[in-house]
C-alpha cells in the first residue's frame, strides 16, 4: 500500500501556513521519519496526513485514492496511530488495551472474540510484553506503557503504522527497543512506517527516508541519507551540529552531534 501526500498546505492562522507546499510517498515497507523544531508542526503534519486535521490545499492518497473517499472503518483498517504516550490514568490491564487495537474489524455491537484475544496476545508476543499481559495500564513505566500501545497499533493489523514521538522520555534501552521494533516490523512484516523523532540519529539508523519542517513553513523532502545533513539541521534548528560515522562490531553508526546554539540574525 502506498501513501501519498500532495501539494499540502496548513495553517491554523491564515495569515501563515506552518506546512508549506509538502509533498512525500511512502512505499511499502518503507520508513519515512519527521524531523523539526519544537513547535513547528511534526503533530499537525502527522493529524493531516490521516486526514484528523483537513489539509487547507492539498491531499493524501492511499493507493492513488483520495483519503476522504474512503469509508471510516475501510481507512482505519489500513491506518494505525500511535500517539505520544502519556500516563494513562485507565485501570485497563495491558492485554486489555490491546485488544481496543481489534475495533477496526469489529462491526457495530460486537464483543471481541476468542479470536481477537488471541491476535492482541500474540502482538504483544511480537514485541515481547506478553508479560504484561496482566498489569494495568495505570501502573506502568513510560517504557511499558509506549510498547503496549504499539502493540495495541498491531493488533489492528495496519499496513501502515504511524507514530508520533515513540522514543521521547524514555532511556536508552526502551529507545533501542522501540527502534529496533520499528525496524523489524518494516523488514519482517513489509508494514510502512512514520515516525515523528526529536533524534536526527535516529532517523538515520532506521529511515529510508525523511520531512524536515522549517519554522518558515518550508518541508524538505529526500532520502534520510541527503536530507538528514549538516546544513539541512543548522538551517533548521539554528544549531551547530557535526556528522560523525563511528564504526563497531562491523557496523557504521552515524551520530549526530550539537555543538552550539547560533545567534539568530538581526532582523
Amino acid at each position: 500500500m502506498i501513501l501519498q501526500v500532495e501539494h499540502g498546505y496548513f495553517s491554523y492562522n491564515p495569515k501563515r501556513y506552518i506546512i508549506d507546499d509538502i509533498g512525500f510517498t511512502l512505499n511499502q515497507g518503507e520508513v519515512l521519519s519527521v524531523l523539526g523544531p519544537n513547535g513547528v508542526g511534526k503533530t499537525t503534519l502527522l493529524k493531516c496526513v490521516m486526514g484528523l486535521l483537513k489539509w487547507n490545499k492539498g491531499r493524501t492518497l492511499l493507493d492513488g485514492k483520495d483519503i476522504r473517499e474512503y469509508s471510516v472503518k475501510d481507512f482505519w483498517s489500513n491506518i494505525a496511530y500511535v500517539p505520544q504516550a502519556k500516563q494513562s490514568t485507565f485501570s485497563y490491564n495491558a492485554l486489555e488495551m490491546v485488544m481496543f487495537g481489534r475495533s477496526a474489524h469489529l462491526g457495530f455491537f460486537r464483543q471481541p472474540t476468542e479470536e481477537d484475544r488471541e491476535k492482541a496476545l500474540a502482538c504483544m508476543e511480537e514485541i515481547g510484553v506478553a508479560f504484561l499481559q496482566n498489569k494495568l495500564c495505570n501502573e506502568m513505566s513510560g517504557g511499558e506503557l509506549q510498547m503496549v500501545l504499539i502493540a495495541r497499533a498491531l493488533a489492528a493489523e495496519p499496513k501502515i503504522l504511524i507514530l508520533d514521538e515513540p522514543e521521547s522520555n524514555l532511556d536508552f534501552k526502551n529507545q533501542l527497543t522501540v527502534l529496533d521494533t520499528i525496524k523489524n516490523l518494516s523488514r519482517t512484516k513489509n508494514i510502512s512506517v512514520i515516525v515523528n523523532t526529536h533524534y536526527p540519529d535516529h532517523a538515520l539508523q532506521i529511515s529510508d527516508s525523511a520531512v524536515i519542517l522549517k519554522q518558515n513553513g518550508e518541508c524538505l523532502y529526500g532520502t534520510s541519507r541527503s536530507i538528514i545533513s549538516e546544513e539541512n539541521l543548522i538551517d533548521a534548528f539554528n544549531v551547530k551540529v557535526r556528522l560523525r560515522d563511528v564504526d563497531i562490531e562491523q557496523s557504521v553508526y552515524t551520530c549526530v552531534i550539537p555543538v552550539a546554539v547560533l545567534q539568530k540574525a538581526a532582523v
